[in-house]
């Protein structure tokens, strides 16, 4: 048998309302942490709740960005789901219109607002 290897992809989005600040490019910060720790964890509900729950493995946020002058903060967050040989290949516009549906219409994920056009999905 062979061993299923992970497959990587990126999710990034616009946070509304979370005002950048310059805690959130300091990994080590408590602001950084506890962000990640809540993105990682929203992340990892809707896509355990997707298509690839089942080979689902986990998100990790790896960076935040300021956008519109600080007042929106953009995530960026690495993710990865076992690649089976005998499962069809991660279709990212799958991923892309499920996630779409489960943060109604890319506007909600969580207590947090969603910039509509801010979701992409690259796999």
């Amino acid at each position: 048998t062979i061993a299923a290897a992970l497959e990587h992809f990126t999710v990034n989005f616009t946070i509304t309302n979370l005002l950048y600040n310059s805690d959130l490019e300091k990994p080590d910060s408590a602001r950084f942490k506890s962000t990640k720790r809540v993105m990682d964890t929203l992340l990892d509900r809707l896509l355990k709740e997707s298509s690839i729950g089942p080979d689902f493995h986990g998100c990790e946020s790896s960076t935040f960005r300021s956008k519109k002058n600080r007042d929106e903060t953009g995530v960026d967050a690495m993710c990865s789901c076992r690649d089976e040989p005998s499962d069809p290949k991660f279709n990212r516009e799958t991923i892309y219109h499920e996630l779409s549906n489960m943060t109604s219409g890319i506007t909600k994920l969580g207590h947090y607002s969603l910039n509509s056009q801010s979701l992409y999905i690259d796999g």
